[in-house]
């Protein structure tokens, strides 16, 4: 039986999905409500995992060209206090089971792989009609039908308000974007960070940046900042150079001499174990069914497992669609929810009253 499957958002859960589908000749159309692929850069790097990332690449029949993609040796992590004293030093493996790969370079390779037509830019929803076959509205006007709605929109998905009232909340830490370019002057501090990833944290702040191979630094210097009266965090009120008073300046260069736009990120996260009831035709992948810290580094694998996982489920129940989002879903729960209670503990790990030695623990060294 053939039956219109509509993918809300070309992120990574919704575009795996749709090439595992189509790999097994089932179509699919994703609804993305940004004007093209480049319409915004997509972050850094990311680790693919074996049980969940790379799992879901083989599924997609794009393992190889993953391969391709990995940047060796930028698993690299170092730990310091905010003297700049290295507590925890582990260098890159070329074979590491949990390459890196740029998430940007990463989303094309999984773009490319679709047919051109399964995407259709500039598509916001403004309204989704649940009926026998649902009503998909867009902002220019269109609508169309469809017998499978899936929501792989994100964060501040439209689709989840379909299943549950559960909403994200702030999870008490905001990061604000910070990097430098590489000029000479900064040649000691980017070195300071080693060949990967650099993580100075203490309770309640931290600076995080990683090295580019083009000698650039990105990354975030992170706060615990409450909520205002009015439930938003009012930007001005972050005075970041003040924050790190006394940290070292190999460290506060980063914050005091960075030259990016300071872009505020707000960690938001869904309760952990969240759960809705079934509603026909409708489900989530990726952050619409789980948004998390990013403390687990699993966010954007556990997206990419959903996707295939997803597919399997459309696959081994050919024309019944609630047989397939229902065992869909009795999976997805369990599994979202242990990675969700990791996550949330290991954000408080980064920041909490034992920061940094809770860091280097977490890696796997011995606290000094």
């Amino acid at each position: 039986m053939k039956y219109d499957i509509a993918i809300i958002g070309a992120g990574l859960g919704g575009l795996v999905l749709a090439r595992v589908l189509h790999l097994n000749g089932i179509g699919a159309t994703i609804y993305e409500a940004e004007a093209s692929a480049s319409a915004r850069t997509q972050g850094g790097l990311l680790d693919m995992h074996p049980h969940s990332g790379q799992r879901a690449l083989r599924d997609a029949g794009l393992s190889d060209a993953f391969s391709s993609l990995t940047l060796a040796g930028e698993d690299a992590k170092r730990v310091v206090d905010q003297h700049g004293t290295i507590l925890f030093d582990q260098p890159g493996d070329a074979a590491c089971a949990r390459p890196e790969v740029d998430r940007g370079a990463l989303r094309a390779m999984l773009i490319d792989a679709l047919p051109a037509a399964t995407i259709r830019w500039n598509s916001k929803v403004t309204n989704v009609s649940l009926m026998d076959r649902h009503t998909v509205c867009f902002a220019d006007g269109r609508s169309i039908m469809a017998d499978m709605v899936v929501g792989a929109d994100g964060a501040w998905s439209r689709i989840r308000p379909l299943l549950t009232d559960l909403a994200p909340a702030y999870a008490g830490t905001c990061f604000i974007e910070i990097g430098l370019t590489g000029e000479p002057r900064h040649r000691a501090a980017i070195d300071a960070i080693g060949s990967g990833t650099l993580i100075a944290a203490a309770p309640g702040k931290g600076i995080m940046v990683h090295r580019a191979s083009d000698g650039s630094a990105r990354g975030y210097a992170a706060l615990k900042q409450p909520l205002g009266s009015d439930g938003a965090i009012d930007f001005t009120d972050l005075q970041l150079a003040p924050a790190f008073a006394g940290w070292a300046p190999s460290l506060t260069v980063f914050v005091r001499e960075s030259q990016i736009a300071p872009v505020l990120r707000p960690i938001y996260a869904l309760p952990v174990g969240m759960r809705w009831e079934r509603v026909p035709g409708v489900t989530l992948v990726g952050d619409a069914a789980h948004l998390m810290s990013p403390f687990a580094g699993e966010g954007a694998n556990l997206a990419m497992l959903d996707g295939a996982e997803l597919a399997r489920a459309i696959l081994c129940h050919p024309g019944d669609i609630e047989a397939a989002l229902g065992a869909y879903e009795s999976a997805l729960f369990p599994r979202s929810a242990e990675v969700a209670a990791v996550s949330a503990r290991n954000l408080e790990l980064f920041f909490g009253a034992t920061a940094p030695s809770s860091v280097v623990s977490l890696f796997g060294g011995v606290p000094q």
